[in-house]
């Protein structure tokens, strides 16, 4: 009896040490985590997948900046300008309903003041911002130049950038690749710890690159570079996928 005693006290002691020498492999800077010793066994791996597409449509903040010497005449002058530069781009190609006001702001100026004085207004400036979408990108730089000349000194460019107008393919395929590289990685670490994959228990995600902004343009009409080049696009999808271990 006392022979048999001794063995179980060797027998869980040495699965004491092999329980804290799996926690001990487990570290922080692994790319996979496992579950806590007191919970379900588990694997929780990261997997990225990239799908590049070429965009479809454009977008760009479109304005006009005039300044006055009172409120009313620096409005006046604005809304004269805006509308002018919104009928230029509907006539380029733009669907009106495209064509939507993002700012609009009255700001006072004012003149140097003397040391220890007080500064005067001595006029307002007036800006009025649109957000102009091209669903056309051959009609593109048609719809840009055509704007910046219609509002003269006043029109200002900014914002300019592109997207696909419907990128559900493209993070389709971007979710796929991303949930294989994460499978992927987490058969290497069931295989190496003597396990099988089992089911998922969760799953969470991050996509970046639906928009390509460009260089920023926000600069007169005279200084307007065009053509545009849309270039590429890439959709990138990341996903954290915990699987447990059987």
């Amino acid at each position: 009896m006392q022979t048999h005693r001794s063995f179980r006290r060797v027998v869980v002691g040495a699965t004491a040490v092999l329980a804290l020498g799996l926690t001990a492999g487990c570290g922080s800077d692994s790319p996979a985590s496992t579950s806590p010793s007191d919970g379900p066994p588990a694997v929780s791996v990261s997997g990225t997948g990239e799908v590049e597409g070429a965009p479809d449509t454009l977008t760009a903040q479109i304005g006009v900046e005039t300044q006055a010497g009172d409120v009313t005449a620096a409005i006046e002058a604005s809304n004269a300008a805006i509308t002018t530069v919104t009928n230029a781009v509907v006539s380029a190609g733009v669907n009106r309903a495209d064509v939507q006001t993002q700012q609009v702001s009255i700001t006072p100026q004012y003149s140097g003041a003397l040391p220890g004085g007080t500064n005067t207004i001595s006029g307002y400036q007036a800006t009025n911002t649109l957000r102009v979408t091209v669903r056309d990108l051959s009609k593109a730089s048609t719809v840009l130049g055509d704007a910046v000349s219609a509002g003269g000194n006043a029109a200002r460019l900014s914002g300019v950038s592109f997207r696909v107008d419907d990128n559900s393919k493209l993070l389709s395929d971007a979710r796929s690749r991303a949930f294989a590289d994460a499978k992927k990685r987490a058969e290497e670490y069931a295989k190496l710890s003597g396990s099988d994959l089992g089911k998922v228990l969760s799953i969470s995600e991050n996509v970046s690159g639906q928009e390509s902004p460009t260089a920023d343009s926000s600069r007169s009409a005279q200084s307007l570079a065009v053509p545009i080049e849309p270039g590429q696009q890439t959709v990138s999808v990341s996903v954290n996928v915990k699987w447990a271990l059987n």
